[in-house]
């Protein structure tokens, strides 16, 4: 009788054990595939390409500081305070960094900026500019620097058409006499409201010559012309401004006589 049962229980069980384990691995395979997610350990500090010793490592890419439109930065009045030059992109042409804190000029500010022609700093707090922080500037055209805290001048590119540096703190001692002489192309030189006491020597393109409200007392009869020769005229000096300096003009009767037009001044 035992028997019996062992074979019924063996013909009946073992047919279902192996569907129910063929059903459950039937199961497993439908089951949908889990992607492993890896998630960074940020306890673990990130290698970085940055170099540490470069002071603008660790600030914002210039075109999220700045407006940045095919070859032209608009860098105005930024927030948070702009104190130096920015990073700017290789291909810059006009740069506009008005009323920002920047104190200083280096070399690097424009190094590699081959197509720079505009440079506006008008507003900042620069007191002191690198010597070639602007010589390697082959196209550089115009050169703002007004409302700064400037004493002296560095050396200057040669295709420079337009420099403005009125309202500074710049003293004859500080700008060399032959610092616009040989610049062949410029046309306009704005160096009002500083503290002169001399005229440099001024290139014949000159168009247009402000010097007013210095300390100039006295001029001579090279400082424009040509004293040893009443033939030369210079004809491209159409403005010179000299009112708000302690001079007067009619005490220098030939220095003015190559100019077709009188300068602005006290009489």
């Amino acid at each position: 009788m035992m028997q019996l049962r062992t074979l019924i229980f063996t013909s009946i069980m073992i047919p279902w054990i192996r569907s129910s384990a063929a059903q459950h691995e039937y199961m497993e395979a439908r089951k949908p595939g889990r992607d492993i997610m890896k998630y960074p350990d940020y306890a673990l500090p990130q290698e970085s390409d940055t170099d540490p010793a470069d002071p603008k490592a660790d600030e914002l890419p210039t075109c999220l500081l700045c407006v940045c439109l095919t070859g032209s930065v608009y860098c105005e009045d930024v927030s948070p305070e702009m104190s130096s030059v920015p990073a700017l992109p290789k291909e810059t042409t006009y740069l506009y960094a008005r009323f920002n804190k920047i104190t200083k000029l280096r070399n690097r500010d424009f190094a590699d900026m081959a197509t720079i022609r505009v440079i506006d700093l008008t507003g900042n707090l620069i007191a002191d500019i690198e010597d070639g922080t602007f010589s390697k500037l082959l196209n550089l055209e115009e050169l703002t620097l007004t409302d700064n805290k400037l004493t002296k001048l560095p050396i200057l590119p040669n295709k420079l058409v337009s420099f403005n540096a009125n309202f500074n703190k710049l003293r004859t001692q500080g700008v060399k006499a032959t610092a616009f002489k040989k610049l062949t192309r410029l046309a306009y030189l704005y160096l009002g409201n500083n503290e002169l006491t001399a005229v440099p020597q001024l290139p014949e393109s000159l168009h247009v010559a402000h010097l007013h409200n210095n300390k100039i007392s006295t001029i001579t009869d090279e400082t424009f012309c040509k004293g040893n020769t009443s033939h030369y005229i210079r004809h491209n000096l159409d403005q010179v401004r000299l009112d708000g300096n302690p001079l007067k003009l009619s005490q220098h009767p030939n220095s003015f006589i190559c100019l077709q037009y009188l300068p602005l001044g006290w009489n």
